[in-house]
């Protein structure tokens, strides 16, 4: 939901988290970026972003574990402010675990930029290869280094996500991939041999999960969270819906 109209303040908007599906790796680029080929889906697990007049960015943790989130010019909300050239007081309500695989930062930077009325998809890749997909949303296949979204047919599935109480860096699995020579993933994410490398605690919660569903996990882009169809609530467990389409482009309808 959203108040106020495009770019006036005060404003609030959903900032759904994407699940990655599959991710395949297909090259580097000579600048060091990595491109992929991977299949996205927005969920309803959203955070919240508030606007209103002012500076500053003040941060509700509600997700209750993940890597801590810094509210300095780094933060990706302040860096999309920047680069639709406007200011704002901000206040995030997190419900998406940071660290954890499933763009809540990237998500973040999206709210912002659609409240912003910006769409430039190339310029959004440049705060991270996740936003491009958390401004189009939906379900979508994402090449190039995240600035080429296609959208895709949506369809309405259940999930359940495990994360672990710690976060993965991506610029960390991502090194790891390349000192691996680049491996392939055998389910369906190439980043999974990278993570577990750089986390090796993954393993566990990935068996713990396997255990309950009685089916193979998969990770959640560079992780740290797992995830197998279906609904299998329990505790430390998250049961989710992909979002087929968007409420005034703004979130999960």
């Amino acid at each position: 939901m959203s108040v106020g109209g495009p770019g006036t303040l005060p404003a609030t908007v959903v900032a759904p988290a994407k699940l990655t599906l599959s991710l395949r790796v297909t090259g580097v680029r000579a600048d060091g970026y990595h491109l992929i080929d991977a299949e996205m889906v927005e969920l309803d697990l959203c955070d919240t972003v508030e606007l209103r007049d002012g500076t500053g960015l003040a941060v509700v943790d509600e997700a209750g574990h993940g890597l801590a989130v810094p509210v300095d010019a780094d933060n990706l909300v302040n860096r999309a402010l920047r680069l639709v050239d406007r200011q704002a007081a901000v206040r995030l309500t997190k419900r998406i675990p940071s660290g954890a695989g499933l763009g809540g930062g990237s998500a973040d930077a999206a709210a912002v930029l659609r409240w912003a009325g910006h769409g430039d998809l190339e310029a959004a890749a440049r705060l991270g290869a996740d936003v491009p997909f958390c401004v189009v949303g939906g379900r979508a296949r994402v090449r190039g280094i995240g600035e080429v979204v296609d959208p895709l047919a949506p369809e309405r599935r259940t999930l359940t996500l495990l994360t672990p109480p710690f976060g993965c860096s991506t610029p960390a699995v991502y090194r790891a991939w390349d000192e691996l020579g680049g491996p392939t993933g055998d389910h369906g994410n190439d980043l999974e041999p990278a993570a577990l490398a750089v986390e090796p605690r993954l393993a566990a919660w990935r068996d713990r999960l396997h255990e309950i569903a009685g089916v193979r996990p998969r990770l959640a882009g560079s992780g740290s969270t797992w995830f197998v169809e279906g609904a299998f609530a329990g505790p430390g467990r998250v049961v989710v819906a992909t979002c087929p389409a968007r409420d005034a482009g703004n979130g999960c309808a």
